[in-house]
């Protein structure tokens, strides 16, 4: 029942791109702030890692959530023109704060983007591990050797956390 009221309304829309879109970024962005010191040398900014996660995260969810209610309320999607339907007049306002909320959003894009060729073009080069951690990708070549232990192993007695799978047993 609920099926047949939501088709073809900005719920479907909404619900889409929240799940698949944000969270397939979200992904990206994640894969992209821990890897890039591996793939570039340098590290990008924290402070402004977390500028861009708050402005994204703020941003694409009152993005979102309010198309959902869009949705709820009967609003249809694939519409060019909306002002002459009059039922949906009242939902101008939560349209035009969808539009505040998106640009929010791309700020901080705008911020990644920023915080992304200020570590290209920095100077400063990152450690050979900076997050300690202890799978293969992170071992550097010329070390590279046989694989000892898992990547997570509980080491009774060992000196620290941080014990590489190609370390000595």
């Amino acid at each position: 029942m609920l099926d047949s009221y939501l088709h073809n309304t900005y719920f479907v829309v909404a619900h889409f791109h929240l799940i698949m879109g944000m969270a397939s970024l979200f992904a990206v962005f994640a894969a992209t702030y821990f890897w890039a010191p591996l793939m570039l040398g340098r590290r990008l900014s924290e402070p402004l890692g977390k500028i861009h996660f708050w402005f994204t995260f703020i941003g694409a969810y009152a993005t979102f959530i309010p198309m959902h209610l869009l949705g709820m309320a009967g609003h249809p999607r694939q519409y060019a023109q909306l002002t002459e339907v009059h039922y949906l007049q009242p939902l101008l306002p939560l349209q035009r704060f969808i539009t505040w909320a998106a640009l929010l959003t791309t700020a901080g894009q705008l911020i990644f983007l920023w915080n992304l060729f200020a570590a290209l073009l920095g100077e400063k080069e990152s450690e050979a591990n900076p997050w300690q951690s202890t799978t293969l990708e992170w071992i550097p070549l010329a070390e590279s050797g046989q694989v000892q232990r898992g990547p997570y192993e509980f080491i009774p007695g060992a000196a620290s956390d941080f014990d590489p799978q190609a370390g000595p047993a």
